[in-house]
């Protein structure tokens, strides 16, 4: 059945279905409501693509210049490109929208949202749940087609007394610039939230979460993956047991969109030596340990020499790969001695690459299957 004149209805049946699947799997993992965007304001409210009223876009609150954008050609000669969608939202300066969401005291839970800059300035998107923020520079384009898809985290503490498990938090995305256009700013299409469990090492692995199997939302129709931030924008990883220890961001992708070595994620090191992701794991002094792990291009057009590098205690190893965009991997292994009772394992591209076909769009070797266990 058609969903078209029943748009309203067939949205909420879609968002009810999404929260009704994370119940029953015990965790929260799908759309906001209206995360998509794609239940309009009425058009009393909207002036040209102005949205007017505070509470005009349904399930969501907004302060200041709001635009509802249809993705395409838009007056000026300017072009939006809306990856998820049809409908997305414009934060114009100093701009806000939010909406309040229920969550549970002291779990662990990622944000899944598409953002793009707009215009040629510095762009930056605060997301926020108080009193915890960060903020994600645009200025960057991992992608070229304008469909960039990021993750970011948070957790809410315990008070000290409470008759409860549950609270109700403010979910808010901030346009943090004031240009000499007020209505310059990020594109905000999509926004999702999961909840993400916590990764223990094992006595075969030291490592947690090294086969990147827990992470954010993934959206089934992106075939970008998602940004997972630089630890400076980011106090809580999306991506549990890991630090994004970088300038530039790391991707978390998907088997259903690109060639993973193992189970369903892995994680794209897209920019060079400016994305690196590490782990600090429990060690014995003096004991010594062996590192192991693989790399491969993700079958997405990422070709040419490759080479990375990897970091514990006071060893390092090259792995070179040569990639043809096959969707190859290659083993690499690393023997150390710890020197003391916390070690660092670090893992970086050493060289930058870009999709063959696609030179906008940045990529990198695919790092999978991390294991760290002690040597008999």
């Amino acid at each position: 059945m058609a969903c078209v004149p029943l748009l309203f209805f067939c949205t909420l049946f879609i968002i009810s279905s999404n929260h009704a699947l994370a119940a029953s799997s015990g965790g929260l993992d799908g759309l906001l409501a209206n995360g998509n965007f794609e239940v309009s304001p009425k058009s009393s409210n909207i002036n040209k693509t102005l949205i007017v009223g505070k509470h005009s876009l349904p399930n969501w609150v907004i302060h200041g210049h709001v635009e509802y954008i249809s993705g395409g050609p838009q007056p000026g000669g300017m072009f939006f490109a809306v990856a998820h969608g049809v409908h997305a939202v414009r934060l114009g300066s100093h701009a806000s929208i939010s909406q309040n969401i229920t969550v549970k005291l002291g779990k662990l839970y990622a944000l899944t949202f598409g953002a793009s800059r707009t215009c040629p300035q510095d762009e930056k998107l605060r997301v926020s749940v108080p009193p915890l923020s960060g903020d994600l520079p645009l200025q960057t384009l991992y992608s070229s087609n304008g469909g960039d898809t990021y993750a970011w985290a948070f957790s809410v503490s315990v008070p000290k007394s409470t008759g409860s498990n549950v609270t109700t938090v403010p979910v808010i995305f901030l346009n943090t610039g004031i240009q000499e256009d007020s209505s310059c700013g990020p594109l905000l299409d999509i926004v999702a939230i999961k909840e993400l469990l916590p990764p223990f090492p094992t006595r075969d692995n030291l490592v947690k979460n090294g086969d990147f199997e827990e992470g954010p939302h993934v959206f089934k129709n992106s075939t970008s993956g998602v940004l997972l931030p630089p630890r400076q924008e980011d106090a809580i990883s999306p991506l549990p047991g890991w630090i994004i220890e970088s300038l530039k961001a790391v991707r978390f992708i998907d088997s259903a969109h690109f060639s993973v070595p193992y189970g369903q994620y892995a994680v794209e090191l897209v920019a060079g030596r400016e994305s690196a992701i590490a782990q600090v794991i429990r060690t014995v002094d003096g004991k010594p340990y062996n590192l192991t792990f693989v790399i491969g291009d993700g079958k997405n057009g990422c070709h040419g020499k490759m080479l990375v590098e990897a970091f514990a205690a006071n060893a390092t190893v090259k792995v070179p790969f040569e990639s043809h965009g096959k969707g190859r991997f290659v083993a690499g292994s690393l023997k150390f001695n710890a020197i003391g009772s916390r070690t660092r394992i670090t893992f970086f591209s050493s060289f930058y690459h870009t999709k063959d076909h696609d030179v906008g769009s940045l990529c990198g070797p695919v790092l999978d299957q991390v294991r760290v266990y002690p040597v008999s």
